[in-house]
């Protein structure tokens, strides 16, 4: 795809050669060079998810990865993808964009066209994003809380494009939101009781994962997951290659005591996946594991002490969700996690999310432990 906007001299060419690969990754380290809380991702992770063969997001979506030139000078990027799980899960014609950068707005103006021309040519009737690829990936353009720096697996960009994408035709789909906590303090009394009750009962069973069956407790997790969240607005079922992929990319860095599982009547029933904020091992590495940045990270990680977690997963089975029992197992969840990161790792600080805007739940929880809604993220649709 070669597309050109005569009015401003920008040229969008798609991705084909391993030069071109490589100027797709690195265009995201100029453009955000000089924001104090951008984290660089590690590019051999960035080049792994762009990767047919590697990631098996592939397995059912397509995607093209576009880059604006203007002269000799690389001005953006983007994604456009069609995934057939979005296409059966979510809606017919949907189709998506993500990996949003751009150095002013009519090189993000033209990417934005030029991925609804690819997505028309593929039979969408509707465009949406970003999703960087997809869902489980990292969801939502950052609208609030460019202040302070994401924990891991969560994104950040430049406070400009919430204007540029909106002024290109684009309105508010959903809005996922993170919430801050101090976990160095006690909840509040009233979840302090509901956890003291579910400690008295005999049917439950809160447990740490089993790192000798890594792989078993992860697809264990990851299935507790698909049933949990198989009624959440933008659910798209993890494929068993995508469960294996994930429990391979995030063996290196699970911390056994902060992933706990609740059983009742000894049956599996929810969870809680809590990550060290790796994001604060790897901020001054630029991306780079080779030469040294392989043998810091080692040393870092070593010493197993992390100053903040993200509860990146939670779930409850769905047969239960609409119970008492399903906020006492949260709670349960919560409190097992906050103790053992605190005296196991030193952790301080907690993150919650993402969680939908309207999942009034979870939300309800956030509030009950006197958390603080401290990013939000946008996902943007527009009619093509």
């Amino acid at each position: 795809m070669n597309a050109a906007a005569p009015d401003t001299g920008i040229d969008i060419r798609r991705v084909l050669t391993k030069a071109d690969r490589k100027a797709f990754i690195e265009l995201a380290y100029r453009l955000n060079a000089d924001d104090p809380h951008w984290i660089p991702p590690l590019k051999e992770e960035v080049r792994g998810l762009i990767t047919p063969g590697k990631n098996p997001w592939f397995e059912h979506a397509e995607a093209a990865f576009l880059l604006a030139r203007r002269g000799d000078r690389i001005v953006g990027r983007i994604s456009a993808q069609v995934d057939a799980l979005v296409l059966e899960h979510m809606a017919p014609g949907l189709g998506q964009w993500g990996m949003f950068e751009a150095e002013d707005e009519a090189a993000g103006r033209a990417l934005l066209a030029a991925a609804e021309d690819w997505l028309r040519a593929k039979g969408m009737s509707r465009s949406m994003g970003p999703f960087s690829l997809g869902i489980w990936d990292e969801p939502g353009l950052l609208i609030k809380g460019h202040g302070h720096s994401p924990m891991v697996m969560m994104g950040h960009n430049k406070a400009a494009y919430e204007g540029w994408v909106e002024r290109a035709g684009y309105a508010k789909a959903k809005d996922l939101l993170t919430y801050d906590l101090d976990v160095s303090k006690e909840f509040p009394p009233l979840v302090q009781r509901i956890v003291a009750a579910g400690e008295k009962n005999q049917r439950i069973r809160i447990r740490k994962i089993d790192p000798s069956r890594f792989d078993e407790e992860a697809a264990l997790i990851l299935s507790i997951l698909n049933d949990a969240w198989s009624d959440n607005w933008g659910f798209i079922p993890l494929t068993p290659s995508e469960i294996a992929y994930a429990g391979k990319k995030l063996k290196p860095i699970v911390l056994d005591e902060v992933i706990r599982v609740a059983e009742l009547d000894g049956e599996p029933v929810a969870f809680m996946l809590t990550l060290p904020d790796i994001n604060a091992l790897i901020r001054d590495l630029d991306g780079e594991l080779f030469p040294f940045g392989w043998a810091k990270l080692m040393w870092r990680m070593r010493k197993r002490r992390y100053p903040g977690a993200r509860v990146a997963l939670m779930g409850v089975v769905k047969r239960l969700q609409t119970s008492r029992l399903a906020s006492q197992l949260a709670f349960m969840l919560i409190e097992y996690i906050r103790r053992a990161g605190i005296s196991a790792y030193g952790i301080q600080r907690g993150e919650v999310g993402w969680v939908l805007e309207d999942n009034q739940g979870m939300i309800s929880i956030a509030d009950a432990i006197d958390s603080r809604c401290n990013r939000i993220y946008r996902i943007y649709e527009k009619p093509l």
